[in-house]
């Protein structure tokens, strides 16, 4: 336990050595979602793979372009698993003498990397569309063969169950980069929306329908990539927690025994964990003791509701 003395009050830091089961359960937390995140990686990687195996035969047999092209992406996102696995596995090695604060922000540039290969893919497929329409190369396109057809209806069922199986698990864990693996696999489950539109166009003798729905498709792809890139960036410069969760924790903050007010709280995020800061007001006549044991109560109460929560320094006021 670390007590300084300065002026007229003094600062209770907790969450030091002396609480092994507080670390224990930090590791265990760790384990946890590690665990998660590789399983749902793993999953999503082994279907990706079969789903893009799948595509390119279709593709092929079929004489889509548009199909081809959707295996691509696909095969991208298998990219993405790798990237999601590796980046939560390093992030979730312990502090050391060089990181005294964990590798947590690691998984928010597996959250950029992917939102990079996010945008790049997106902005491929506008590009090539407006290729398409402006050059008037979708009127030469062959008439694509059913099997194209039921291979792009196949991939939006199967892509659409994989970000909604990431997606939950994501927010369960609060991982940056399994939310960024999610929204890929939006993004893919939308560019088939826009290949079983413009196979199913080119074989009712509109062609010029497959370009134009893959430009509409860009601008989702794209948006994906900001919103991930916005959510990665905000947890790689300490930007705070949202305001329902710090009403929620000056709610638990105020509702322990001893608590007088609460004169200051700051919150980080630091990659999928969070920094807590509490300034409390306690009675000024009670003893260091008493006043111990309120921070403690403070500490445990935020650690034990607030699982994202890594660290919480409590500073005490005497009033």
């Amino acid at each position: 336990m670390l007590r300084e003395a300065g002026g007229s009050h003094e600062t209770i830091r907790s969450g030091g050595n002396c609480h092994e089961s507080g670390n224990a359960r930090r590791r265990a937390g760790k384990n946890s979602v590690r665990k998660i995140a590789t399983r749902v990686s793993v999953v999503c990687g082994a279907g990706n793979l079969l789903l893009a195996a799948f595509k390119f035969a279709s593709g092929a047999i079929g004489h889509s372009g548009a199909m081809i092209s959707d295996a691509v992406h696909s095969t991208s996102d298998i990219l993405g698993s790798v990237i999601v696995v590796a980046g939560v596995k390093v992030s979730a090695r312990p502090s050391d003498r060089s990181h005294p604060y964990g590798h947590e922000r690691l998984e928010c540039v597996a959250g950029l990397i992917l939102g990079g290969i996010l945008a790049a893919v997106g902005l491929l497929i506008g590009w090539g569309a407006v290729e398409k329409i402006w050059s008037g190369a979708y009127r030469n396109m062959p008439q694509p063969g059913g099997i194209a057809l039921f291979a792009a209806a196949l991939s939006i069922a199967v892509k659409e169950s994989m970000f909604w199986y990431t997606w939950l698990r994501a927010r369960r864990i609060d991982s940056t980069a399994l939310k960024a693996e999610a929204w890929h696999h939006r993004s893919d489950a939308l560019s088939s929306v826009g290949a079983l539109i413009g196979i199913g166009g080119a074989r009712m003798g509109s062609p010029v329908l497959e370009p134009a729905a893959s430009l509409v498709i860009c601008l989702f792809i794209v948006k994906a990539a900001i919103d991930i890139f916005k959510d990665a960036t905000d947890k790689m410069v300490d930007h705070a927690c949202d305001e329902a969760t710090e009403w929620a924790l000056r709610e638990c903050v105020a509702a322990q025994a001893g608590v007088r007010r609460i004169d200051l709280m700051n919150t980080r995020e630091f990659g999928s964990r969070v920094y807590v800061d509490i300034e409390i007001g306690v009675d000024g006549r009670c003893s260091l003791a008493a006043a111990h044991a309120v921070a403690e109560r403070v500490h445990d109460a935020v650690e034990t509701n607030f699982p994202q929560v890594k660290h919480v320094m409590v500073h005490v006021n005497p009033l």
